[in-house]
Order: structure tokens, then sequence, then C-alpha cells
């Protein structure tokens, strides 16, 4: 295994390592808006000595919600610190990246800020699951935050959908969604499409073509839905026949609620075919080394 997997795995699972960092952050921010004594832990900094971290998951910022939050700034101020930590000669965004942006717009010289000595990659992961609990966050930016937290530091699906309040099944559906290709995951970032079309448009034989109909016609998710299942029938139709299965089997559809439920517990693909004597293949696909890596932990025990 290679040496950054090895400090993956050393890294161990969220536990309470992550747990304690978010909840000095949300301590942190409930104290500073509190007053009192707590208020000591506040200071005041330039807004041009404060930059935002160039990993930071969220990438799409609405303009309009962006606005009224400066309106609102520029009235009443910042009621929740921001959270840095000391960065080269200035701070650098942990948490509160859109309040730091808002008053910019607001022309606001100073901001209030709680400084924290955070490491690179408390920073990093702190700034991915606040974004994903305070759901600040589209589908794809989502995905993409679980994908890293996943593959770059070696977590499991199912802890890391305890510290972010998700079910297991959300991650791994979120998951599938960067198996789409960029056009689509495009449109799902600027609201053409939404996280269930792009659930349904994933399943489709073209997923292309079907989100382009989905734009144009406006459908609505379960039109995606039957249109997705249509396309699959008809492609099924057109494919030579498979093997059929040995007496007593269970029936195609056993097997594809199999294929559903280990594609939820992987967050990959997962495609079985079987022969009348009983022998068959199970074939994960995987679109990053990141993913394989987790595979490999998963079935070797390690990172459980």
């Amino acid at each position: 295994m290679s040496e950054a997997a090895a400090t993956r795995r050393n890294r161990g699972g969220l536990g309470r390592g992550l747990g304690a960092l978010l909840g000095d952050v949300a301590r942190d921010e409930r104290e500073a808006t509190a007053g009192g004594e707590a208020r000591a832990s506040v200071r005041m900094i330039s807004v041009g000595a404060i930059s935002p971290h160039p990993e930071q998951p969220r990438r799409h910022f609405d303009e309009t919600k962006l606005e009224e939050l400066a309106a609102s700034i520029a009235e009443r101020g910042i009621i929740q610190p921001i959270v840095v930590r000391p960065h080269g000669h200035g701070y650098q965004i942990v948490a509160g990246e859109r309040r730091w942006r808002a008053a910019q717009r607001a022309r606001l010289h100073e901001v209030p800020v709680v400084v924290r000595d955070y490491s690179d990659s408390d920073t990093l992961q702190i700034a991915l699951v606040e974004n994903i609990q305070r759901q600040e966050l589209n589908a794809i930016e989502e995905a993409e935050a679980y994908k890293r937290l996943l593959g770059e530091f070696g977590h499991t699906q199912e802890a890391l959908a305890k510290v972010v309040h998700k079910s297991r099944s959300h991650v791994a559906n979120l998951l599938r969604l960067l198996d789409l290709p960029q056009t689509i995951q495009s449109q799902v970032v600027d609201g053409s499409l939404s996280m269930g079309h792009a659930r349904a448009i994933i399943t489709a034989p073209d997923p292309a073509a079907l989100a382009s109909q989905v734009v144009t016609k406006g459908l609505s998710v379960r039109q995606t839905e039957r249109l997705a299942s249509n396309g699959k029938k008809r492609t099924k139709a057109a494919a030579p026949s498979p093997a059929k299965p040995a007496i007593g089997d269970t029936s195609s559809a056993d097997i594809a609620a199999l294929e559903n439920q280990l594609a939820d517990l992987l967050g990959l693909k997962v495609r079985i075919s079987f022969t009348p004597a009983g022998s068959g293949t199970i074939a994960l696909d995987y679109s990053t080394l990141d993913q394989l890596d987790m595979v490999c932990q998963r079935l070797s025990g390690e990172g459980i």
C-alpha cells in the first residue's frame, strides 16, 4: 500500500477527533454570538487580512442571497463571527466565507473573528463537514466533499454519515452523481437540474439526451424516472438474452436489488452476473484511484 494510503489509514475514522473540532467551532460561534465574557475571544480584523481557503468545497454562491446577506450586514453588522486560523502574514477562513464575501460587498473594513490554531488537515475537514451540515452546498459540491473525506482522509461511509447526520444511502447516492458527464454535473450546480433529476438520469442509457429533455420540456422527477426506466427496458430488449438463471434461483429483480444494496454500501456502481451452474462474478466500477484504494481498504478490513 502507498505511503499516502498508510497515512490515511492511520488517521482512522472521523471518531472523536473531527467531532470535537466541529464542536469547538460551533461552541466558539455560539459563545461569541451570546456576548458576555466569551466576547473576549472575538477580535476585529481587517477584511483585507483574511483570505478564503483555496480548497473550500463551496464553489457556487447564489448572487441574490449574497446581496441579501450583504444588505443585512450593512444594516446590522455581522452577528456570528467568522472562524479563522493564522496563515502567512494574515488569516485564513475555516468557517464563514459567505459572511466574509458579504462583508466585502457591504464595504465593511473590519469583521469579528474567532482565531483558532488548526492544522491544514483539520481546516479542510472542518470546511467540508461544516458546509455539509449547514446544507450550504449543491448536490455536486456535497458529493465532491464526501469523495474527499472518504478517499483523502480514509473515512468510511458509515462514520461519515453519522457525523454529517445523513443516511448512508444518501451519501452513496450522492457519490453516484459524480459518475455523470461533466456537462450534466454543471447543470446540477447551476440549478437547471435538481438532485432528484440527476439521480434518475444516471440510470438512463443516454444520460445526456435525457438531461436535455428534462431542461427543454421542464419534466418532473417522476416523468424523468419513467423515461429512464423505459429507456433501460428498450435497451435490454434490443440486447442478446442473458443466460437464464438456474431453477430455484432468485429473479433478476432480486439481483438488481442486491446490486443496489452493494452500491449504497460502497458508493460505487456494482454489476452481478451469474450462470445456471450457480457461479458468477461481481464487478465494481470506480472512477478514481482514491475510490480503488477505498475498496481495497474495505476488502482487507482496514479503515472499518
